[in-house]
């Protein structure tokens, strides 16, 4: 009977809770990337089918921040436990200049910010800080009708716009054919780090669409 006993008090007693995994925690993360998208192409691919107000042309978006985003070495942090409190709507409003919309700097404060360990206003400032320190080549913008290049020939040009950047730091992606986004590895302190090996996959299209700004 005191083996039974004994027996149901183990099985009825709490579990020990297991370590959080690196990256379950807000701050828990190796460096950050920052992803350009394209806005033109992004809008033939979606936000025109969505009616988004990014693709209106009197917003005359070229490269947008998708966002800012923490990276460990293999994976990323999403969706985080975090006791900082959500932004409020001025502050995303306060991002649509560089991000398209207010709901996509929710979306990625929701997503990405809250894995940083920074409050809402950090996230965004630092996010500005970051879309700011990178050279956007201008002759994206000198585009006037639809082309076709190969993918790395974006990436040439931002390696070339911004000459402390090596390759390894750089990538591009496509979507359904069309240039999507530039994606650069950066530290925690905003210097330019290789990416790892889940980032770098580099689009190897050489006919991929590019469309000019509205």
């Amino acid at each position: 009977m005191r083996l039974l006993i004994l027996c149901l008090c183990l099985l009825l007693a709490p579990m020990p809770r297991p370590a959080a995994a690196k990256g379950e925690i807000a701050g828990e993360f190796d460096y950050y990337v920052l992803a350009l998208s394209w806005s033109p192409n992004w809008c033939a691919l979606e936000g025109d089918a969505r009616d988004s107000a990014q693709c209106d042309a009197r917003h005359d978006h070229g490269w947008i921040m998708h966002g800012l985003w923490p990276q460990l070495h293999r994976g990323f942090p999403s969706y985080c436990r975090t006791a900082e409190r959500a932004p409020t709507r001025g502050m995303t409003a306060a991002m649509a200049d560089i991000m398209g919309t207010p709901g996509l700097a929710w979306h990625q404060w929701k997503k990405h910010g809250s894995c940083t360990g920074l409050p809402a206003t950090g996230y965004f400032d630092l996010s500005r800080q970051a879309y700011d320190a990178v050279t956007r080549p201008a002759v994206f913008r000198k585009v006037t009708g639809d082309i076709r290049l190969p993918a790395s020939v974006v990436e040439e040009a931002f390696l070339k716009a911004n000459p402390t950047m090596e390759a390894d730091g750089v990538t591009v992606t496509c979507k359904s054919g069309y240039i999507q986004e530039v994606r650069l590895c950066l530290s925690k302190t905003l210097e330019p780090v290789p990416c790892g090996r889940d980032v770098i996959k580099d689009c190897t299209l050489d006919d991929a669409l590019f469309t000019p700004i509205r």
